[in-house]
């Protein structure tokens, strides 16, 4: 697609380039595009009527909605810049008004980040169900496994797989938005094996500029999940071993936070942020790890994102605690109640999934000594890390192999 400058657009429309800018900001010009500062105007753009004249209204596009497509050539609007600033996710829905299709979806995509998967499940539905574009296929498709997780539905979670990989691509940039769309579902149950080649080393030229906020979220999903393997000895990589990945990852990430800003995308903040909290925490770095929590909760509560938050919960519940109530004990207690019930359907879909024993009756503080056992730290290290006794380490280990029924060497499976 031929993209021209919004001084050239202005001319040709005949206002000014700060009012075409403020109709790009409210996501009123479909396909615009955003550079820092500046917005990219697709060719052939239809110009809105000035809503601001009595009786007028913005132009509604004459096709099916089917046929409409999406503002953005993304399965993942809400990672987009048309959710540009904290607290606007309602004000970016409202923009919407003129396609009717993706107004619902990125509504359900913010409901699924404030943690309404009912709402979602709808939505999902009703996408795959009416024949939609491609993106919004896709998109349903990822929806729906969301879904499954937090319900821990085998058979959802294959459905919407099955979903996302008949999606009728049309080229190879569009069977890489395919394969970023499954590689962003697996990515979930930290199940990287089947990651092409491309994506694991960050090569996403192929992918249109729409959907590489989303890229940038999966890759440090993958790079944690690799760290994560390896620290645990799920797999090897030769010449690396311990938590030498996990403590290096954060130089990776750091700077996709940097293009995030730069980008105005406020969903995918959030969530590098909070990944890389979590590579920080398990690299002993908690003061680093709460830097990006705080940053990562100025962004989330104006919209009440609690559904993201409670993901997290499974990795650094300790951490969000700490820092959630000092704002809002009641938001805390949301957090808490949406991680209970995510870590339970997470739990079951992921045995499920994989033939793994995931244990979701842990505590906190037993979850988190399983995992840096898993790690290969010794009972000392654990003690000095979590700030615990080495009797007390000794005693949660008791623990977990009795409520895992596996040993110390195979708390991996179990985490």
């Amino acid at each position: 697609m031929d993209y021209l400058k919004t001084d050239e657009v202005a001319a040709e429309w005949g206002i000014s380039p700060r009012r075409l800018q403020t109709l790009c900001n409210e996501g009123k010009i479909a396909g615009a595009i955003r550079f820092g500062r500046a917005w990219m105007i697709p060719k052939g753009a239809k110009k809105p009527i000035d809503g601001r004249r009595k009786g007028a209204g913005y132009q509604i596009p004459t096709k099916p909605d089917k046929d409409m497509p999406l503002p953005r050539k993304s399965p993942f609007l809400h990672m987009t810049n048309l959710y540009y600033a904290p607290g606007c996710a309602d004000e970016a829905i409202a923009a919407l008004s003129y396609n009717p299709e993706a107004q619902k979806l990125l509504a359900a995509e913010i409901a699924y980040s404030r943690g309404d998967i009912d709402q979602v499940y709808h939505v999902a539905n009703y996408l795959l169900e009416k024949n939609s574009g491609f993106y919004a296929v896709l998109s349903a498709g990822i929806l729906l496994a969301k879904c499954a997780i937090w319900r821990g539905d085998l058979n959802m979670w294959r459905k919407a797989k099955i979903h996302i990989s008949e999606a009728k691509a049309h080229n190879d940039a569009e069977i890489d938005i395919v394969s970023l769309s499954i590689c962003a579902v697996d990515s979930i149950l930290y199940d990287v094996k089947d990651f092409p080649e491309w994506f694991k080393i960050g090569s996403f030229e192929l992918l249109h500029k729409d959907s590489l906020p989303a890229a940038r979220v999966y890759y440090a999903k993958y790079m944690y999940a690799s760290a994560h393997g390896l620290a645990s000895k799920t797999f090897q990589l030769e010449g690396v071993s311990g938590l030498a990945l996990m403590a290096l990852l954060p130089a990776t990430i750091e700077p996709l936070i940097s293009h995030s800003i730069c980008d105005s995308t406020v969903i995918t903040e959030i969530y590098l942020r909070l990944t890389c909290a979590v590579s920080y925490h398990f690299a002993g770095k908690d003061k680093q790890a709460i830097h990006h929590i705080d940053r990562a909760l100025a962004l989330a509560l104006p919209d009440k994102l609690f559904g993201i938050l409670a993901e997290y919960c499974r990795t650094i519940s300790g951490l969000l605690e700490l820092r959630l109530k000092v704002i809002s004990e009641d938001a805390w207690n949301e957090v808490n109640r949406l991680a209970k019930v995510y870590l339970e359907g997470w739990s079951v879909l992921g045995s499920r999934a994989t033939g793994r024993q995931i244990i979701a009756k842990l505590s906190k503080q037993n979850r988190e000594v399983a995992r840096l056992a898993a790690f290969k730290l010794s009972d000392a290290e654990i003690a000095q890390r979590m700030n615990m006794s080495i009797s007390g380490v000794k005693q949660a280990i008791r623990i977990i192999k009795q409520k895992s029924g596996l040993e110390r060497s195979e708390f991996a499976a179990i985490i």
